[in-house]
């Protein structure tokens, strides 16, 4: 028989709190509005955030990026190239970013600079979910690619989620996806969750989702 040591699992979940908390407030202070991006490899998250930034520019609106990854630095050489202020968030052996990890990126950010900050989080639909970060929304992109039970396989990531994101809506005819049930199980996980789908290549769908994350 496995033993788990439930204190402990609660007292790093609470410490993580406690600093998601110091996270938000210490942004606030500095007038920066963060919001978190989760989903699966692939989903689009990168993509989103190339999108968006523009968009924000146009508004008059700075943005900056924290990008989270296991390894490497592809995602964060892509949001550099957008010409904003980020940090390469790499978590080792972690399959997400913790309220710690993103406290120390803050911390290399020039927060006076910049109006919306972007935490990209590692790419997995388990992970991220039991850990704050303190960001004040949670958008949750799911693609066509990944099927149309994806959301029904991974409630958990909805329920906590603000804004939910249909990606890739050009590729779902394609591999026999079907976008209505993903958004009814959005919706039935979350009945208070915005549901919007893109297209990335063309995109269709970010500015009304812009609109959405930063009313």
């Amino acid at each position: 028989m496995h033993h788990i040591d439930v204190r402990i699992e609660k007292d790093v979940y609470a410490a993580n709190d406690r600093l998601a908390a110091a996270n938000a407030a210490h942004l606030k202070e500095h007038g920066v509005r963060a919001f978190d991006l989760l989903g699966a490899i692939g989903s689009g998250k990168t993509a989103l955030i190339e999108r968006l930034v523009p968009l924000l520019a146009a508004r008059g609106l700075a943005a900056g990026a924290i990008a989270g990854d296991v390894y490497g630095d592809d995602d964060f050489k892509r949001i550099v190239a957008l010409g904003i202020p980020a940090v390469n968030a790499n978590t080792g052996t972690e399959c997400h970013l913790d309220a710690h990890l993103v406290e120390h990126a803050i911390d290399h950010l020039p927060l006076d600079k910049i109006d919306v900050l972007f935490i990209e989080n590692v790419g997995n639909m388990v992970c991220p979910t039991d850990f704050a970060l303190g960001a004040e929304k949670r958008i949750v992109i799911v693609s066509s690619t990944e099927g149309d039970d994806v959301v029904n396989k991974h409630p958990m990531m909805f329920r906590g989620g603000s804004i939910g994101v249909i990606n890739k809506t050009d590729l779902a005819p394609l591999v026999g996806c079907n976008m209505d049930r993903m958004e009814a199980d959005m919706r039935r996980y979350n009945p208070e969750m915005k549901v919007f789908r893109t297209n990335m290549k063309t995109g269709e769908g970010v500015a009304a989702l812009l609109d959405a994350i930063i009313e």
